[in-house]
């Protein structure tokens, strides 16, 4: 599908500001607003641009919603673009920050961030990617991760009346949930994703950096042991070892029963229920667990961050827009509407009322993401790691297969120079 422009919402308090003027002739100045197709509602697009404009009587609002393909190039493209139409705010996937930061184009915002936007409470999946060394080029908006989505009344059937907060716990209950018919978990075998946050939780790395270079690191001991723990639960399963959970679509396994669980964002519960209205007042969710109970599992954390091109003509007014964006009243207004994570960890009791939000956000408080360089698009491209799993799933030495995958992420991370 080619990129294309959705709409073109400029929602104003008063017909005079619409027309780009204020009481007395004077011109307002437009702040154009990048956002992606469904990140926000209109409804909240149509509040904010309001509450907005009635604080900022100089400022109007122009929000153009983008389509999420072919986003890179056309970011790319507005970056270096000298045209007077260029946007001065962008919402970008919290992974795509350094494609941009590696350009050199963004706007520095670490003294908003430090003095004005509380980054100290930012979600760490959010805000790491945003950041290269000390400099701060993009701001955490909202946040979505990976929960379980679970049958109650399957684990009501096999006897459990609590959802685990222990990894082991969790193996065993699954184990009690493999019988009789039932997958006690459908896990892919290509789910990287989850394997992630195992080989986090575990103290290990995708890749690291070391002497200016990323190497790939799946290899130590500690990541061998979250795909140990990865073996384990996939097997109490009939997930297929050679694909990962869009195929097939994990969600339509779990709609056709006999699945007692599966590892997911909680939006997911949605499409399941719609394929199977049977389940309805089924589904519950809780955190992936962590190694104990008192924290739960690291989980990748996937979301948007907010940019500054530097060819904005008025970076003042585009971190005003940023602030109040990222600011706790609309980011938790957002969260509210849209079920998100908010970007903060001590704004989590905005959602505590939705279950599925609830256990998203206790996750996303221990999220990490990809590793920090634009070179990680290239590893996804051609993907290593799926590679990886599915031989291991199938008995290969998980240290050979291991360190084949951790040459071929360093190769991928080391561009050719010459």
């Amino acid at each position: 599908m080619r990129p294309r422009l959705l709409a073109l919402l400029c929602v104003t308090g008063s017909l005079v500001s619409g027309c780009g003027l204020l009481p007395g002739g004077h011109d307002r100045h437009t702040v154009t607003v990048w956002l992606m197709k469904d990140s926000a509602s209109q409804d909240f697009l149509r509040r904010f641009t309001e509450d907005f404009e009635r604080t900022h009587p100089d400022l109007r609002l122009g929000i153009r919603i983008q389509q999420w393909t072919g986003i890179v190039d056309k970011v790319r493209a507005a970056l270096r673009s000298d045209a007077g139409d260029t946007p001065d705010v962008i919402e970008v996937g919290n992974t795509q920050v350094p494609l941009y930061v590696e350009d050199g184009r963004l706007a520095d915002l670490t003294l908003e961030s430090m003095r004005d936007w509380g980054k100290e409470d930012w979600l760490r999946g959010l805000a790491e990617p945003g950041r290269d060394g000390t400099t701060q080029y993009g701001v955490p908006w909202y946040a979505a991760s990976r929960v379980v989505i679970y049958r109650k009344d399957l684990f009501a059937g096999a006897g459990i009346t609590d959802p685990p907060k222990t990894r082991a716990q969790w193996l065993a209950d699954t184990e009690k949930l493999n019988s009789g018919g039932d997958q006690g978990i459908y896990l892919a075998g290509q789910d990287w994703y989850t394997l992630a946050g195992f080989v986090w939780d575990e103290g290990g790395e995708l890749a690291v950096r070391r002497d200016y270079a990323w190497h790939g690191a799946l290899d130590t001991p500690a990541a061998l042991r979250g795909m140990d723990f990865y073996r384990r639960l996939q097997a109490l399963g009939h997930g297929p070892v050679d694909a990962d959970e869009e195929h097939p679509p994990q969600g339509g396994v779990f709609a056709g029963g006999e699945v007692a669980q599966i590892v997911a964002v909680p939006g997911l519960a949605d499409s399941i229920v719609r394929q199977n209205p049977g389940l309805k007042g089924k589904l519950g969710f809780f955190p992936v667990p962590g190694k104990a109970a008192a924290r739960p599992g690291t989980v990748f954390t996937g979301g948007s961050d907010l940019v500054v091109p530097r060819n904005t003509d008025d970076q003042f007014a585009a971190t005003a827009v940023v602030g109040a964006l990222a600011g706790a009243k609309w980011d938790t207004d957002l969260a509210r509407t849209m079920n998100y994570v908010p970007n903060k960890t001590t704004l989590a009791g905005a959602v505590a009322g939705e279950e599925g939000v609830a256990a998203m956000a206790a996750g996303a408080a221990h999220g990490r993401a990809t590793p920090n360089t634009p070179e990680w698009a290239a590893v996804e491209a051609d993907n290593p790691i799926k590679g990886y799993m599915t031989r291991v799933l199938r008995g290969a030495d998980p240290r050979a297969e291991a360190r084949r995958a951790a040459r071929r992420i360093t190769e991928e991370l080391t561009p050719d120079l010459g």
